[in-house]
């Protein structure tokens, strides 16, 4: 038996990345799956590495009636969801304080943590009403550190969506339902292309790849109902912002 057979899962930003790897992999387990993500085509792209039986419910998860909407159409075709998985994230070149516009500002909020806020609470009664569910949250080693690198905007979001896990675990978890949020460093995926210093290919070779964190959410999802793993930190291996300063420790 496949480890996730029976159950379902809505799977956002999954038209590609992170979210078309998850998906992936949920559905070679056997879970039944809904693909979310603002456009068509790319979710249509997802459905078809899937081979059949995933769903595609396009939205735009910043409004509150699209969500509603969306989780109404997955639960009328795949039901649940048993699992959430809320991956669908943004960032903008244009990431520093002194750059970022209030339109900026509402993008980066809207797009990493009103989107997930409004999707969690979204399932949360139906999952009590079944007795249980699980939410996996994809965040970043951004919600866990300040840097310049991921912006103030992105940062403050992600901080916020570390919190809004926590949170759930702390009011649902008499209600069996879970969830964790996976914080990764550096993952080679389309959101590097807003980066305002490109990523040197060789560096993008050795960071962290969608099928990674796949292998992480899978783990996630196949624990037993009694153990939450509430937060799980990955970075590359290669740190590749440290290694010139740890070449120089090496060289000492």
């Amino acid at each position: 038996m496949k480890r996730l057979e029976g159950k379902t899962a809505w799977v956002t930003g999954a038209g590609s990345g992170i979210g078309r790897a998850i998906a992936i992999s949920f559905a070679a387990e056997g879970a039944k799956v809904a693909l979310t993500g603002r456009r068509v085509e790319p979710l249509e792209e997802t459905a078809k590495m899937i081979g059949g039986g995933a769903v595609i419910v396009p939205a735009d998860l910043t409004d509150e009636k699209q969500v509603a909407a969306a989780l109404a159409k997955v639960e009328a075709t795949i039901g649940g969801p048993d699992i959430l998985v809320n991956n669908a994230g943004v960032n903008l070149p244009k990431r520093y304080l002194h750059q970022l516009t209030p339109e900026a500002i509402r993008s980066l909020v809207d797009g990493n943590l009103t989107a997930p806020f409004f999707t969690s609470v979204a399932v949360l009664p139906g999952m009590r009403k079944r007795g249980g569910g699980h939410l996996i949250q994809i965040a970043s080693m951004a919600g866990k550190n300040i840097s310049f690198l991921s912006g103030p905007g992105y940062t403050a979001a992600k901080h916020g969506f570390v919190a809004l896990s926590q949170s759930i675990n702390q009011e649902n978890g008499i209600h069996n339902i879970r969830s964790c949020c996976i914080c990764p460093g550096e993952v080679a995926t389309d959101i590097l292309k807003n980066r305002p210093e490109p990523v040197p290919q060789d560096d993008i070779e050795r960071l962290l790849q969608p099928e990674d964190l796949a292998a992480m959410a899978l783990f996630v999802a196949t624990m037993p109902a009694r153990a939450n793993i509430t937060e799980m930190l990955v970075t590359p291996t290669y740190m590749r912002l440290l290694a010139p300063q740890a070449k120089k420790i090496a060289a000492m």
